[in-house]
């Protein structure tokens, strides 16, 4: 049952049991109308429930998201805006985004362009329905990604596949992206929230969250440490996890 929804802009935030909703608008093309489009700190307040167990991040309407409004950026740039620290900031948002110690899953479906393949490359889990196509188009009109395309996209496919996709512009569609990495599961397009939602819960709600974030943090470390302190985390939340289940079945037989 849905607990509660908020909005920023054309963002909504909803919280159906211990699974958060985010969705990317406005329909039909769910363009991005800044590269934070969502701030940091409301990303933070929305994510920050002790009771949120994972998040899914889906398109209002038929797609995913087209990626940047390309038009509403040059104007910015033309009036003097300061883009550089516009595009940090949204990319602080995708690094929040793919730092939480609890499972997201990007739910895509139609149109996955540009900032949009740039917000599902910093999920956790990649399902896409039959109709998805995937692009980074920027080459076209003189640009290249710029919220982590072109660090996120070679670290999950090979890296001649991303050369291909960034500098060619190649448009791919959901079985190619299945066939890459890019994509984790193809899924019939009415099919696809439900089995996003059903995934999750199979994650997580039979899980205490202190392991889910241990798992979580975990599996993050060993991207972003070294071989010998990630096993070293490893043991340690193994440990801590490991006693705090020993103490519970002792109270449990006293």
């Amino acid at each position: 049952m849905m607990q509660r929804m908020e909005s920023f802009g054309q963002i909504t935030w909803e919280v159906t049991g211990s699974t958060g909703l985010l969705s990317l608008g406005p329909p039909p093309d769910n363009l991005l109308k800044e590269p934070d489009f969502v701030p940091p700190e409301v990303l933070k307040k929305w994510t920050s429930s002790p009771d949120l167990k994972g998040i899914i991040i889906h398109g209002q309407g038929k797609h995913f998201s087209s990626g940047a409004d390309a038009e509403n950026l040059f104007r910015q740039i033309a009036s003097g805006v300061n883009m550089e620290s516009r595009m940090n900031d949204g990319k602080a948002v995708l690094d929040l985004l793919g730092s939480l110690d609890i499972p997201v899953i990007a739910a895509i479906q139609g149109v996955c362009f540009g900032g949009g393949l740039e917000i599902a490359l910093a999920c956790d889990i990649r399902i896409c329905s039959e109709n998805t196509l995937f692009a980074f188009p920027e080459v076209n009109i003189g640009l290249m990604p710029g919220l982590g395309g072109t660090v996120r996209l070679p670290g999950t496919i090979r890296y001649a596949e991303a050369l291909k996709m960034i500098l060619g512009g190649d448009m791919i569609n959901a079985r190619e992206a299945l066939a890459t990495g890019l994509a984790d599961r193809v899924i019939p397009k009415n099919e696809l929230l439900p089995y996003c939602l059903a995934l999750m819960g199979k994650m997580t709600s039979d899980r205490p969250l202190e392991v889910i974030r241990a798992v979580m943090k975990a599996l993050r470390n060993s991207v972003n440490l070294s071989r010998e302190d990630a096993m070293a985390e490893e043991t340690r939340q193994f440990c801590q996890l490991a006693k705090k289940e020993s103490e519970r079945r002792a109270s449990e037989r006293s």
